[in-house]
């Protein structure tokens, strides 16, 4: 794979929250704070200058390799003819923005994984304490004195004033109960600081509150779920900072105490990892959003060895089933060194390895298979190679049903190959295609969106965001959209401000929680 010219971004945060998520690939994202997220790179966004984007629309150029005339950077995850940021492989569905977690309430996926034998899903080598040396323990506390503050509230009591802020009326911490059942209840309500604020609640019984840390404290299958919740979270919203002090006790999840080994008392004839392997799965990749991907790099290729290892361990014990489970968790340590290797530019890695998937993956079924090879040419249109990308998707189309007519993957691949051939008007009416297939959906809406604008077609693009806003405003008011249309308001005028307000006021009654800061989304610190 030939690189032309890529900037490093963000990988889409791994669904965690169970020992092994349902989906493929996973959806459920997080990014820094000066940074757009993507689902499956799938989703265009405009330049941090309106300016540059003006200049570009008057002189009805588009700008290439990533750049405005003006030399200013254009953040659109798939650019007209041009290499553009990094790209995160994509999910089996297509939705914009950031989904509350599906498994949540997922009952049947759940109840499917545990069908699974402990001794099979905890499976994972104790460590030996040599002898005349006390075993070093996981001491983790919660590192914050105070509940998360509500952002939204506070960009709402500073812009808009008090009699605004009654309108929001969310779910909070005190309005469930303090238990597994609240904390899921505000999960699926989008409600993800009081999520973790609850956890902070039920961990400060577990004795690893805040001041705690450094202490001494028994873990349990349910304390470390807690822990792992929280983790996910704070790395979902871009909470980096807490992240990384309160993960840190728990280092790579290797020290005794948090195997079942430990407490022969509690559970007796219990064997292997009190923590699931997704909480491993999070650790490894953690550094990626500390900003140091070569150490998760380094973390998740030991953790593909071990998982490996596994795998052969229960085939030498023709253990069909056992090896199976242990094969999927691989594909999901596999995803996550692409993403990886998408940052660090390494391009041969990648197609090393979704080669080796698509191979190795005998049991695979075709829409599986299609996801990988459209993953792979995404990936291809990231660094500006359309030709290899084209004969990805190729190899995506020829895996669907015959005579069966394109769907929502189809038309996007084809949406993304034409933008990137500069074909707007083309472009627009493919996604328009897929729109039909699936109403609402904000990932393609911001694609129109975006090729209306480089069109020359500004207004349009604004009344088609604002459409979609108006017709479902919780679905319709994500990240993306928002930065999108507030970067629109600017280029229409140079009193923006009002609209955005307005904005904000939807965010106020319809949105708990946004994984950018407000004044990211909106741009509210500009003069207009």
């Amino acid at each position: 794979m030939e690189n032309k010219g890529v900037s490093g971004q963000q990988p889409s945060l791994s669904q965690y929250f169970a020992n092994d998520p349902p989906s493929f690939f996973d959806e459920l994202a997080s990014s820094k704070p000066q940074q757009m997220e993507t689902v499956g790179g799938d989703t265009m966004t405009l330049p941090a200058n309106p300016q540059a984007t003006q200049q570009t629309l008057n002189t009805n150029q588009v700008p290439l390799m990533g750049t405005t005339p003006g030399g200013n950077t254009v953040s659109s995850n798939v650019q007209p003819a041009a290499a553009s940021t990094g790209v995160n492989l994509t999910s089996n569905t297509f939705t914009g923005g950031f989904k509350t977690p599906e498994y949540i309430e997922n009952q049947a996926e759940l109840e499917e994984d545990m069908k699974i034998a402990d001794d099979v899903r905890n499976f994972w080598e104790t460590p030996v304490t040599p002898n005349g040396h006390p075993p070093l323990l996981t001491t983790p506390g919660i590192q914050t004195a105070t509940d998360l503050p509500d952002l939204i509230a506070n960009a709402v009591s500073k812009h808009l004033g008090d009699a605004e802020l009654g309108h929001r009326k969310i779910p909070g911490v005190d309005n469930v109960t303090q238990d597994e059942r609240g904390l899921r209840s505000l999960i699926a309500s989008g409600c993800y600081r009081s999520a973790i604020n609850l956890t902070g609640r039920l961990l400060t019984i577990y004795g690893q509150g805040y001041g705690r840390a450094g202490q001494p404290a028994k873990h349990s299958p349910h304390s470390l779920q807690l822990w792992f919740t929280r983790l996910a979270l704070l790395a979902k919203l871009g909470e980096y900072e807490l992240l990384q002090k309160e993960a840190e006790p728990f280092d790579k999840l290797n020290k005794p105490d948090v195997f079942y080994e430990f407490y022969p008392e509690m559970y007796p004839g219990k064997t292997g990892s009190i923590a699931c392997f997704s909480f491993r799965l999070l650790l490894a990749e953690m550094p990626i959003y500390l900003g140091n991907p070569q150490l998760a790099l380094d973390r998740l290729s030991e953790l593909y060895v071990i998982t490996n290892e596994i795998k052969l361990y229960f085939a030498g014990k023709n253990m069909k089933e056992a090896q199976d489970f242990w094969k999927k968790r691989e594909f999901k340590i596999l995803h996550a060194i692409v993403n990886c290797a998408i940052i660090l530019k390494k391009y041969n890695l990648i197609d090393d390895i979704l080669r080796s998937m698509i191979a190795d993956g005998g049991d695979l079924d075709k829409e599986e298979r299609r996801a990988l090879f459209s993953a792979w040419g995404r990936i291809y249109l990231q660094i500006g190679d359309v030709f290899g990308a084209e004969q990805k998707f190729a190899e995506a189309r020829r895996l669907r049903k015959i005579y069966s007519q394109p769907d929502i993957r189809d038309l996007v691949d084809k949406g993304l190959i034409t933008v990137a051939q500069n074909d707007f008007p083309e472009a627009y009416a493919t996604f328009q295609k897929a729109l039909h297939l699936e109403s609402g959906n904000t990932m393609i809406l911001n694609n129109m969106g975006v090729c209306l604008l480089y069109a020359g077609k500004l207004k349009e693009a604004i009344t088609l965001f604002e459409r979609a806003i108006n017709l479902n405003p919780q679905k319709s008011l994500n990240e993306s959209l928002l930065v999108n249309l507030s970067t629109l308001y600017e280029l229409e005028s140079n009193n923006s401000k009002n609209k955005k307000l307005n904005l904000l006021r939807l965010i106020n009654r319809y949105k708990p929680d946004l994984n950018i800061s407000l004044e990211i989304c909106l741009k509210l610190q500009t003069p207009n």
